[in-house]
């Protein structure tokens, strides 16, 4: 199976560390912003070009949370998002929040700090990402250190879910930004989010996107 896009992305590594939690091997082909046009491949999985996106044979497929289900769907054990109706409903709200509310929020500060002027060439509007990160992002972070476990638990039952991975995944954003999160007022957070970007699913990816970033940055 091959999916299209970069890992920088927090879709894209969502998927990518959902399939590793899976043992599912991807042929990760880069794609998007700085990385030249887009292959036609790309194109026809992804008709709005926006990443990720996934062949596998004949079939091809947009966006992550659609691939996530995809990938649960053929390769049920283990599985990722639970059978139980209040667990799976749960699961589903977290990925949705973490798609539409936390990286969103990210992704002004991202693309405007990162994306636009390093991939891109041209500046971005450091206002929306000083105005995300000052009034946006603290409310986000209370929530989430509302819902988060104290000590080793997961966000929904009492293992690893789609959940953990989707709230997770952005953070790797705000880590690449520099973008420190108060220890005293968010230390559930930070533990919780530490504990599972460390996890083998997710730690080589941002390892090579720290290195890639290092190296544009210069």
């Amino acid at each position: 199976m091959i999916l299209y896009g970069s890992s920088l992305s927090p879709f894209v590594r969502k998927v990518l560390a959902f399939a590793g939690e899976k043992g599912i091997e991807l042929d990760l082909q880069r794609t998007g912003a700085g990385f030249g046009n887009p292959d036609p491949a790309f194109a026809a999985a992804s008709p709005f070009r926006k990443m990720p996106a996934l062949e596998d044979g004949d079939f091809r497929l947009a966006d992550s949370s659609a691939i996530i289900h995809y990938l649960e769907a053929k390769h049920p054990d283990p599985a990722m998002i639970p059978a139980d109706p209040e667990q799976r409903g749960k699961v589903i709200w977290f990925d949705e929040f973490a798609d539409t509310i936390l990286a969103a929020c990210g992704a002004k500060m991202f693309f405007n700090r990162i994306v636009s002027p390093v991939f891109i060439g041209r500046p971005g509007d450091l206002d929306i990402a000083n105005k995300a990160q000052r009034d946006e992002l603290p409310l986000i972070l209370d929530y989430i250190e509302s819902v988060v476990p104290a000590g080793e638990g997961y966000l929904v039952g009492d293992r690893l879910t789609l959940a953990d991975i989707a709230v997770a995944s952005p953070f790797a954003n705000l880590d690449h930004l520099g973008c420190d999160i108060d220890g005293d007022r968010y230390p559930r957070t930070i533990a919780f989010i530490d504990r599972i970007l460390s996890r083998p699913s997710f730690a080589p990816w941002i390892e090579r996107e720290k290195g890639m970033l290092a190296k544009m940055t210069a």
